[in-house]
């Protein structure tokens, strides 16, 4: 099975199963640069995780984050700090354009 996720270029299939969604499916359709999935770097996972649990403590704290919305962010960052979800990590390391040209 497979939901359908909609963005700006139209629709996809999305696995179930999955956290990520549509970006990161146009992402990988699009951007496969390195072939190397960001997930190989279990550190760097830890540190953005790390990150994102800090900023998601630090709103709640200071009342622009809800309570339920906080804690969520939080035990999934915990769950990525404990070693867990590092299979929902499936976009390239290197992953962007072409930088402009200067004129």
């Amino acid at each position: 099975m497979a939901r359908i996720e909609r963005d700006s270029l139209g629709e996809l299939e999305i696995p179930d199963g999955v956290y990520w969604g549509i970006n990161t499916a146009r992402a990988m359709q699009n951007f496969r640069i390195s072939r190397r999935e960001i997930s190989v770097y279990p550190d760097l996972l830890v540190a953005y995780a790390q990150v994102k649990q800090a900023a998601a403590r630090a709103n709640r704290e200071i009342g622009v984050l809800d309570g339920e919305r906080a804690e969520l962010i939080d035990r999934a960052a915990q769950d990525i700090i404990d070693g867990g979800l590092t299979d929902q990590f499936v976009v390239g390391v290197i992953q962007g354009g072409r930088a402009p040209r200067r004129t």
